[in-house]
């Protein structure tokens, strides 16, 4: 069990870990670096996690994991009325917006996730996690009857998801979220569209 004081030390080597990567790329960051930026010997960082970077790289994938759906927060978890869908595809918009190339869900998705199994364990759990939360609103929408009954929740869901992905990896390579704002309103569009 660790003091508050290990679990500060902890969070702050994990919070350096992925700084980095968001940096360097996973493939250019070392021990030594991450213990730099963490103010942390080498001795503190395997005492945290004794097995070494693939540890590390699998607990900046769960605080990465844990921050997608946060970020989206409160309104992930309200998707009832058209209104709470579009201030849900605002923050989400706005939030990739501000993080830039500092956004968790890249990082994971687009470094961590590729480089080792347990982080793809934990970018799987997070994406069927986010799907499950947009289907039940979804469902919501379906039994007021302001989505068609025949619209498949786990397939539009899966939707979204892949039109957020895909909008922020180009926003973090071109820096516009303007491909973002296009798929998530084409995505709405529909499931508004099958309301009539």
């Amino acid at each position: 069990m660790l003091t508050a004081k290990g679990v500060a030390t902890r969070e702050r080597i994990v919070t350096a870990a992925a700084a980095e990567i968001r940096e360097r790329g996973i493939t250019a960051v070392k021990l030594d670096d991450i213990g730099r930026r963490s103010r942390t010997g080498k001795s503190q960082l395997f005492h945290y996690f004794p097995e070494g970077k693939e540890q590390l790289l699998l607990a900046v994938a769960e605080r990465e994991a844990q921050q997608v759906l946060e970020d989206q927060e409160p309104h992930l978890g309200k998707l009832t009325t058209w209104d709470a869908w579009h201030d849900w595809r605002d923050a989400v918009v706005e939030k990739y917006r501000r993080q830039g190339v500092h956004c968790p869900l890249g990082v994971l998705i687009t470094e961590i996730g590729r480089h080792t199994p347990a982080a793809q364990a934990v970018t799987g759990q997070l994406l069927a996690q986010w799907q499950h939360r947009l289907e039940l609103g979804i469902g919501e929408m379906q039994a007021t009857g302001e989505i068609r009954a025949d619209v498949d929740p786990a397939r539009a869901a899966g939707a979204l998801i892949a039109a957020i992905q895909g909008g922020v990896a180009i926003l973090m390579s071109s820096g516009s979220s303007t491909h973002l704002e296009y798929a998530l309103d084409l995505c709405l569009d529909y499931l508004r569209a099958s309301s009539n």
